[in-house]
């Protein structure tokens, strides 16, 4: 079975409301995927985007000491949103529920696309991604965000920050930490990192809005992005 995992960042479903112009776009070139790969199937992790962003922020707003299990669980639903609409978008490819235990021993994948959210507190759907990596025995996960590499730093804030193309999960590990807390920017997320690193699992950053480039990513063509544990 050809089967690829994709962290589906939120900052590419709803940046800062749905994108349906993209998800249009990102639609029309997996169906032709598919089509072109008949033995080829997908599980899509669903990120929570603006809605975990701007419900976690109302409550921090609301209680100086606002907990963080639940500003977790507020993204962690915000995810489920956003995995039902991935469903949506490909419901005659997704037989199955959304995935909301990716640690499940009877998860069903009958369907061509199956979808998946947030599980519990304490790390970001990128840990939801590796548990369905193992589950499934893929090899490797596609990481779709906002970003079209790894950077030493984050450029945003570092001018003199330069792009990766790949790098072992020990020099990974090292930029971004150990420690998970809700709404944390990072490539990939510490728990994530560590386990997939644990599993021999090697992840892809790249840039989910170019969607010409995730294509080549699953048909094995030359690609923009960084190669983490490779």
């Amino acid at each position: 079975m050809n089967l690829t995992i994709i962290s589906l960042g939120g900052s590419i479903i709803a940046p800062d409301k749905v994108d349906y112009a993209f998800l249009r776009s990102f639609r029309e070139a997996v169906v032709a995927y598919l089509e072109r790969n008949k033995d080829a199937k997908l599980v899509f992790v669903a990120g929570g985007g603006a809605p975990a962003r701007v419900y976690q922020e109302a409550l921090r707003n609301i209680r100086d000491d606002a907990p963080q299990d639940m500003q977790d669980w507020l993204g962690i639903k915000a995810t489920h949103i956003n995995a039902m609409l991935i469903k949506a978008v490909f419901v005659e490819y997704t037989e199955d529920e959304v995935v909301t235990d990716p640690s499940a021993e009877n998860i069903a994948f009958s369907g061509r696309i199956l979808t998946a959210g947030g599980w519990k507190p304490g790390f970001s759907t990128d840990t939801d991604a590796v548990y369905l990596a193992r589950r499934f025995g893929a090899r490797m996960i596609i990481n779709l965000s906002n970003i079209k590499k790894v950077y030493t730093d984050d450029p945003r804030k570092n001018p003199d920050a330069k792009p990766i193309d790949s790098i072992s999960w020990h020099d990974f590990r090292a930029m971004v930490g150990d420690e998970w807390t809700p709404g944390k920017n990072a490539p990939f997320d510490p728990i994530a990192s560590r386990l997939a690193e644990e599993s021999g699992l090697s992840v892809i950053c790249a840039d989910g809005r170019n969607i010409e480039n995730t294509i080549s990513i699953l048909e094995g063509k030359p690609f923009e992005g960084t190669i983490i544990g490779a």
